[in-house]
This record gives C-alpha cells, structure tokens and sequence, in this order.
C-alpha cells in the first residue's frame, strides 16, 4: 500500500529535502486509494488538505522589501544569501498530495462527476508549479507521483521554464474550464480564483521574458495577452467590483474587515476566535518586537496629491516636514500609515505616529483593527489571497506593456480603484506625453511611446497593494532589483529639536545631542542623535537613515533567480545549479 505515497523518496534519504520529515504530518497519507475516493465527500475532504498551499497572514501583510523597511534587513537585501545546504523552498510535499489524487480520483466516480474535484487538484498544482518557476526557473515537472525505485523520475535533470509554463497553462486553463462558474466563494477557489491566478501567472512570465532578454525566454506578448484574456473573462462576469463607503474610509475598512467583504475579495485566509486561529498584525504594528515596520521615504513621495499632481513636482519636495507632506494626498496614504488627527477603530483619541513602532516613523495602520485584538496573536479580521483590484491592474499593465492600451481600457480598470478615495483616473495622453522623472529614475528599463502610462501603472501598483506581500515579485519580473541596494529612508526633520508632527500643540518627538532633557516630558519621544535616530546629515538635519552602516547588495547576474540546495544536487547530480550560484559542486 504504502508504494502509492512514497513520492520522491530514494533509500536513505530523500531527494527533495523536506519532503519525508513532512510525511508522517498529513492526516491522509496513509490512506489506500482502492478504499477511499469513493464519493464525492471523499474528494472534497481530501481536496481541503491542499489549501495549506496558501500564505499564512504573516506571509501576506509581513512585507519587508523596500515599501517597508525595518530595523534589520534580511539576507535578500544584504547580499549575504548563500546556497542552502537543505531547504530553501525547494519542497515537494504539496506536489505529493495533488499529484496522487490525480492518479487516484477515478476509481469509482464517473469521470464527468468527479472532474469539478479535478479541476480544484489542478489549480493547485499551477499554484504550486508557479512558485517554483518564480523561485527557481526551470524546475522538473512531474505529472504523477513517483512510485519507490523509479531511479528515471527520481533523478530526471531540470525540465524547461518553456516546458514548466505550458504545463501551469494546461492545468489552470482545465480548472477555468470545469469549475462551475454559477458561485463565487471567499472561502474556497472557484472558477474566478482560477481566472484571478492565471491573470497573475501570465502577467508575471510575460514581463519577466520581457524584461530579462538575457534569458532568451520567448513569446512575452502570448503570455501578456493571455493575462488580458484571463482578467477581462473575470472583468465581464460582474462578479465582482472594488469596495466603496466613504473615500476617507474605505480602503482601510476593506482591510479592517473581520469577515472578508465578497464584493472585491475573490478568496481570502479567514480567522476567528472560536476556532482559536489567528494571526499578528496588531501587534506587529504596535510594538518593537517585530523590527519596527515603517514606509519607506521614496514609497511615501510616491503617492500623488488629491487633485492628481505629484507630490514630487512641489519645489523642495525633499525637505518638507511630516504634517505639510501628509496634507491633500492620495487618500490611501492615511488609510496606510498614521497620518495627523488619526485615531485607532472605534476611537476618539488622536495617535501622533510613534517612533517606537516604526523605524522610518511612517506607522502602518493597513489591516490594523480596534484595540480588542492588539494582544499577542489575537487578531482575526481576514486576509485576502486573490482581490479584484490586482485583477484590474494586471488587465492595465498587460494591455500597456503590449502597447494595447486605451484611455478606455483605464477607464474599466485603474479608474475604480481611483474613484474609491475619490482620485482622478490617470489621463493616458498626459502621461505619455510628459513621464514623471522621479517614477522614472526608479524603472530605468520602462522606454517606447507607453513609458509615461507604465511608469503610472506601476505607481498604482505599489500604492494599491503596499502590505500584500508582491513587491518582491514585481521588482524581480521587471529586473528592477538595483531598487534594493538604496539607502533606505524615513521622515524628514530639519536638525535637532521639538516636533509637533499632528500639530495639535503638543511635542512629539525630540531629537537631542549630549545629555538627554531633565526632566523628560511625559508622552514625548526622545531620540538622541547618532545612536538612537540617525538623520543623513546629522545635526544640520535631513532624512532618518535606516540601517546606514548595513551595506545593500544585489547581483545582476544572479539573484532573479534562487539556488538549488546542496543535498538535492548531491542526491540527483542531473540538476544542475542556477547561473552564478556556487556550490562548490
């Protein structure tokens, strides 16, 4: 029996580091295929396995790139990343599980009865197959599960990204094709979350084949159609639309949101108090304990002023204090951070940003919710997974990178998300005509008669979804990676001295040389100069710099890509290692 499930597993060992310890973990692995997936029930109960796929909450709203920065940097932006001896997400457990109900669903059912259950196996395995292309490039592919002994699949080399993509394509266009599309649910994928993932996936192999020449990866524009064919399909359903309340309010709210709102939501991570599973984003954004999170400077200049203008283009942009910078912005920008006169859900109590919470002093207030659930672990307002808005910016910046783009086009798509906070849609002539410089010194590979849109496209982007963990992912298809080695920055103070940073009469923040003030005043935050708070030109003032003795690295010619562990090419010596990645193998 147990030849069914052994999968990647050699004597002594197994091929892909993770998998055996993961193998006595699954509630369902010891299961015998001529015994169950005899009714509908038993593939649906086996099918609730695989949504461990997904992010856990930290792994949506815990982004650490550079929107948001903290008191410590990870390996990805140091330079220091090394080839893993195991792990390094090159783990096959999850492929293990869809792989081995494909082969066994149909024992019993009909093939008619059961292929809706298929088709939820199948976006699965394009799920998990795209991660591994993002991460790793050409991966193998399997296709079934590998019985014990089968030394040919066990130690087959690399298949092409080509190959790979294809495959994905396959799997998620026979999920978008027998998945029933009368029903849509936050709580499981249906017809639109496939729609929703193939938006993403295409969006993503096609600016990566674009963007990176180098790899001699063709067919750009087939994969940017495909991601406009798959949003629009979702588009013209109706199924969905973006959240509106109040434009001061609704952005906030939609992330405040215990349950998650069906409107925008396609499928979303939910958490509650009587099945005791939550997650940490009060927290996290409260105390000290989790690195201090905080926008950084250049994210913060990014958002435009209400009316449309950039904030960059005001004479002297780079030297205005916090209250002025914050006034007449982009409505999302204080539906992020803290901003003057922001008080907590369900509060009267203005809340001045603290210095304490977040590094750069731009406090996150996105997914933050009353103060019932600030303890440790304690919150549960859910996390979305797929959302309409990123349906409508991969729809624009698919039809933009192709050259398709119409002002119409932006009309269905960037202008919902713009009327929610009652901002002006991008006028498409008007970019183009003059691109903004500052959005522009930030994506030196944008050129041709779209760059102004693009360069807009993609501000919206990052001001859209900022928390939602896709930064990474888009710095990497567009081969913006040089972003990361900046100087990281945060609030602006012109030197030493009291700042009353929500002007309601009170100081907030004092920033001293030599002895600290005696007596301190209650509610203020003192920072000494050069070992608490750290501005760019020390007393004569200027930005705060985060981490300026950390240096930042990134290698052109090696970090779009990940390594393959050691032990794995130590047990398969056919995979062979990304470029520039060395081993010592």
């Amino acid at each position: 029996m147990k030849k069914y499930l052994s999968i990647l597993i050699l004597a002594g060992g197994s091929i892909f580091a993770g998998c055996s310890k993961f193998m006595d973990r699954q509630p369902l692995s010891d299961i015998a295929p001529d015994q169950f997936f005899k009714n509908e029930k038993e593939l649906s109960t086996y099918l609730n396995s695989l949504y461990s796929a997904f992010p856990n909450a930290e792994g949506i709203y815990n982004e650490d790139i550079d929107n948001i920065v903290k008191a410590s940097l990870g390996d990805n932006l140091t330079g220091r990343r090394t080839v893993p001896v195991t792990g390094g997400n090159w783990t096959w457990t999850e492929l293990r599980k869809i792989n081995f109900f494909l082969d066994n669903y149909n024992r019993v059912l009909p093939e008619q009865q059961a292929e809706k259950y298929v088709a939820v196996a199948k976006f699965f395995r394009a799920y998990f197959y795209f991660d591994k292309v993002q991460r790793f490039g050409d991966v193998p592919w399997y296709g079934s599960t590998i019985l014990q002994g089968d030394q040919d699949k066990l130690t087959k080399a690399r298949d092409s990204r080509a190959l790979v993509v294809d495959s994905i394509l396959a799997d998620i266009d026979y999920a978008i094709a027998k998945m029933d599309g009368a029903t849509t649910s936050t709580d499981a994928v249906t017809k639109y979350t496939a729609l929703a993932l193939k938006s993403r996936i295409c969006l993503f192999e096609g600016t990566f084949r674009k963007y990176h020449p180098e790899m001699s990866l063709p067919g750009w524009e087939t994969f940017l159609q495909k991601s406009v064919e798959a949003s629009e399909a979702l588009m013209s359903t109706g199924k969905y639309k973006i959240y509106t309340s109040t434009p001061d309010k609704a952005y906030l709210e939609l992330f405040a949101s215990i349950a998650p709102i069906k409107d925008e939501i396609i499928l979303a991570k939910t958490f509650s108090n009587e099945l005791q599973v939550w997650h940490n984003v009060n927290y996290y954004t409260i105390t000290s304990s989790y690195g201090k999170p905080g926008l950084e400077k250049q994210l913060v200049n990014s958002y435009l002023m209400k009316d449309g203008t950039r904030f960059t283009d005001i004479p002297r942009y780079d030297t205005i204090t916090f209250y002025s910078e914050t006034q007449n912005r982009d409505p999302r920008l204080s539906q992020t951070i803290r901003t003057p006169g922001y008080s907590r859900i369900g509060t009267t109590a203005r809340l001045a940003p603290d210095f304490g919470a977040s590094v750069t002093g731009y406090q996150l207030i996105k997914f933050v919710t009353d103060l019932s659930f600030d303890s440790f672990n304690r919150s549960i307002n859910s996390m979305p997974i797929f959302r309409y808005a990123e349906v409508l910016l991969n729809y624009a910046e698919a039809k933009a990178e192709l050259g398709q783009l119409t002002q119409a086009d932006l009309d269905k798509s960037i202008k919902l998300l713009r009327d929610r906070v009652g901002m002006p849609n991008i006028d498409m002539a008007a970019a183009n005509a003059a691109p903004d410089p500052y959005v522009g010194d930030q994506y030196l590979n944008v050129s041709g008669a779209n760059e102004g849109v693009i360069l807009e496209i993609r501000r919206e982007r990052r001001v859209e979804l900022v928390m939602e963990s896709y930064r990474w992912w888009d710095l990497m298809r567009w081969k913006e990676g040089k972003l990361l080695t900046r100087q990281f920055k945060g609030m602006y103070f012109p030197g030493i001295g009291q700042y009353d940073l929500d002007h309601d009469g009170k100081t907030d923040v004092h920033i001293y040389e030599g002895a600290k003030p005696d007596p301190a005043v209650k509610g203020v935050q003192y920072f000494k100069l050069g070992t608490e708070m750290d501005l760019e030109n020390g007393a004569a003032g200027g930005n705060v710099i985060i981490n300026r003795n950390i240096s930042k690295q990134f290698d052109e010619t090696r970090d779009y890509l990940q390594p393959i562990p050691i032990q794995e090419r130590l047990l398969n010596t056919n995979l062979t290692q990304n470029p520039n990645w060395d081993d010592g193998l």
